[in-house]
């Protein structure tokens, strides 16, 4: 039985800017992403019968709903292979949490059409898998890049940007999660663009003339206030940023030194957030095996 196992990193969103609103109803954005490595492994095995997903995270759905069996679908169709995916299992090993702006769902989907790709050895090109990836969700194409990039549009336009030095990332996550649409509704509905003061907005600079904040932060914020103490209390802690990553719930904060990591760990975990680290990952880090 053959088998393919692909990380499928997390992502950090260092910043997040809502440009307009799209005729379609979706939001064009300037979004800075980062990959770190906080990864679930996506394993991808030949078996007899029919499509199967299986996941050790209570809650991940396993049926068609879920993006994974979406992707698998996608890439079988764009084959040219008739009727519905099979002759294959996919099983998630699960660490990045769920709707806490980290992109887990999208990251899976990523690595199961490259693992796919391979199993099934498909002579589908990176720009076809690309394009399959851009009808999964916006999100999606960026896991196949992974690194530091600039996202447009949708944030599926992608622009690869030099790899950053591998700074550590505390990641505080609250008990609950958000989901995307409800947060840009309520971003719609308030119309907040005062991102207020923060180490977010003073004293880091990765790229010049780049503001890294989150315009999605401030409607989150006002709805669930353990964000804006998260991200006071990693900014304490000595974070030379501090944001909520996407629409949340997720506050990072990111550090130059490990001892300032752990101390900024158990902070938010005292605030009753769950508490993990990591680094930057860069675009180059191997992925399979």
């Amino acid at each position: 039985m053959a088998s393919i196992t692909v990380r499928a990193f997390a992502k950090i969103n260092l910043s997040l800017h809502i440009t307009a609103v799209r005729a379609d109803g979706f939001h064009d954005v300037q979004t800075l992403l980062q990959a770190i490595d906080v990864f679930d492994r996506v394993k991808c095995e030949t078996r007899k019968g029919p499509f199967e997903i299986r996941c050790d995270m209570p809650g991940v759905p396993t049926d068609r709903s879920n993006l994974v069996w979406k992707a698998a679908q996608l890439l079988w169709e764009s084959a040219g292979r008739i009727g519905e995916a099979r002759g294959t299992r996919v099983t998630l090993q699960k660490k990045i949490p769920m709707m806490a702006g980290l992109g887990g769902a999208s990251s899976d989907a990523a690595a199961a059409l490259l693992g796919l790709r391979r199993l099934w050895k498909l002579r589908l090109s990176d720009r076809q898998l690309y394009a399959i990836a851009s009808r999964l969700g916006a999100d999606v194409p960026y896991f196949l890049l992974g690194g530091t990039a600039l996202g447009l549009g949708r944030g599926d336009q992608l622009y690869p940007l030099e790899n950053l030095p591998r700074y550590r990332v505390v990641l505080a996550i609250p008990p609950f999660g958000v989901a995307t649409p409800d947060a840009y509704r309520w971003f719609d509905e308030t119309g907040i663009t005062d991102r207020g003061p923060g180490p977010s907005d003073t004293g880091f600079r990765i790229f010049p003339n780049v503001t890294l904040s989150n315009d999605l932060e401030a409607p989150v914020a006002a709805r669930h206030p353990i964000i804006a103490e998260l991200k006071k209390r990693l900014a304490d802690a000595g974070a030379l940023m501090a944001a909520m990553s996407g629409s949340g719930s997720t506050v990072f904060g990111v550090f130059s030194s490990a001892s300032a990591a752990r101390s900024a760990a158990r902070a938010v975990t005292s605030a009753g957030a769950k508490a993990l680290t990591a680094r930057f990952f860069p675009r180059s880090g191997r992925r399979t095996r």
